[in-house]
């Protein structure tokens, strides 16, 4: 007997308002990323890693327009996101990298807000960070050597962090010889600064914990994180390695905030419990609602 061929599964399209709102946010980040390059980095010298760096770098020794370079170094990592990533961040990244280009060419005779390097670096690297890590959030990039960091991760022994690492270490000391070096050094400041600001704006600041107990009253504790945390906790059923005993372990996440007052419940049960925490980057779905407590 034959086998029948699989039908192809519909997928369901996003909606006009979930479209809408990755516009919304992916314009914002564009804004963002344009008022931190010509209000606070650009005018003082100060640059950013990545398809940015070079094009500013550019931009200063050609006198072209910024936005043009951003466009052009960019369009080569589009095509090759487009067929190793996917339709959708590729059209996403073209519409960011459009919005960034316009953006940077209203603000450009617009005074920036500080002449001092200090001041112009962090703020530049926190704004520029939040503008990034928005339309990373939403599907897009405007950096197209992430593209070229994990095909090449793929072909050799390095990590996609660490291929990113040595590209922008590349760029940032060219800015030494284009701009000095004391602007250098600024701009690597500027740069772990967005990097970090990245992190945080993808992941969000109510950072969560996963936290595994391992105790000999696990009703009680559950029943006690529930009612006085408004956790909900799940109940997992395994086997000691060194006994042999079946053991009850109990999986439950919180917010960083909530996770001392967890402990304090657990240790009250079972003052020998074992308890091992871990960072959770994002929580979607399921039942990590909290629930109302008494």
């Amino acid at each position: 007997m034959e086998a029948q061929p699989k039908t192809p599964r519909v997928h369901r399209k996003k909606s006009l308002a979930a479209k809408l709102k990755r516009l919304f946010f992916i314009t914002l980040g564009a804004l963002l990323v344009a008022v931190a390059l010509e209000i606070f980095l650009v005018p003082n010298s100060v640059i950013d890693g990545g398809i940015i760096g070079v094009s500013i770098l550019l931009a200063f020794l050609t006198h072209k327009p910024f936005g043009l370079y951003m466009i052009l170094l960019n369009l080569p990592f589009l095509i090759v996101g487009y067929k190793q990533i996917g339709r959708t961040f590729a059209f996403t990244t073209l519409i960011a990298v459009l919005l960034m280009s316009g953006f940077v060419t209203m603000l450009h005779n617009v005074r920036p807000f500080t002449d001092d390097l200090l001041l112009a670096t962090v703020f530049g690297g926190v704004v520029i960070g939040i503008g990034v890590g928005t339309i990373i959030r939403y599907g897009g990039s405007l950096d197209g050597t992430e593209i070229v960091a994990i095909l090449v991760s793929r072909k050799t022994g390095f990590s996609v962090g660490e291929v990113v690492m040595f590209f922008n270490i590349f760029i940032l000391g060219s800015a030494g010889f284009v701009f000095g070096w004391d602007h250098a050094m600024y701009s690597l400041i500027a740069y772990y600064i967005a990097f970090k600001m990245i992190d945080i704006t993808i992941a969000g600041l109510d950072e969560s914990k996963s936290v595994t107990i391992i105790s000999e009253t696990p009703d009680d504790i559950s029943d006690a994180i529930l009612n006085r945390l408004g956790r909900g906790v799940t109940h997992i059923y395994g086997k000691g390695g060194y006994t042999g005993e079946p053991k009850e372990l109990l999986y439950v996440i919180v917010t960083r905030l909530e996770l001392a007052k967890l402990k304090d419940i657990v240790l009250e049960y079972d003052p020998a419990a074992f308890i091992a925490v871990e960072n959770v980057a994002d929580v979607m779905g399921g039942r990590f609602k909290k629930k109302a407590i008494h």
